[in-house]
């Protein structure tokens, strides 16, 4: 098998990795870096759950690959959200008692938390539609609209 070495942002720190071209992003962030907090769903950019920033943009890691990544982009994931789990979505995370399994939550924090970045004061609709394709197997979207109204109202305190 054909190896490259690749040079990777990932939350603030370069990282150089030896994978085939093609690799997916996602694979090099659990396998070959250990940051696990990004989950493998669906494989097919589907249900969200591997929801990364890439250049402060929601994508889904299960599909970009790593040869397409060596560019200069800065990719953050939910290990880069915040030092010490204290960014305002986590916070209302918590709060809101958001996850139940808890399996989807690092794609739904990921994407909750680039619409408060783009739009700090979304309505209702605009999270709804923001949100959809982030599934959730466990159906607790209630509970996570009530956390992204409460990360908002954090924000906005802040701001």
């Amino acid at each position: 098998m054909i190896m490259a070495t690749y040079s990777l942002n990932i939350n603030g720190t370069s990282h150089e990795v030896d994978v085939a071209p093609g690799t997916s992003l996602l694979w090099v962030l659990r396998e070959h870096l250990g940051l696990t907090g990004t989950k493998y769903g669906c494989g097919i950019a589907q249900c969200g759950t591997c929801t990364i920033h890439v250049d402060g943009n929601p994508v889904r890691a299960c599909i970009l690959q790593v040869d397409t990544m060596a560019k200069g982009q800065q990719i953050k994931t939910i290990e880069g959200l915040s030092e010490k789990g204290d960014h305002p979505v986590q916070q209302a995370w918590i709060t809101a008692q958001a996850p139940q399994c808890g399996y989807c939550q690092s794609g739904q924090i990921m994407q909750a938390a680039a619409l408060l970045e783009t739009n700090p004061n979304p309505s209702r609709e605009e999270i709804k539609s923001y949100m959809n394709g982030v599934l959730c197997r466990c159906g607790t979207y209630l509970r996570i609209l009530k956390a992204i109204e409460m990360a908002k109202e954090q924000t906005s305190k802040t701001s």
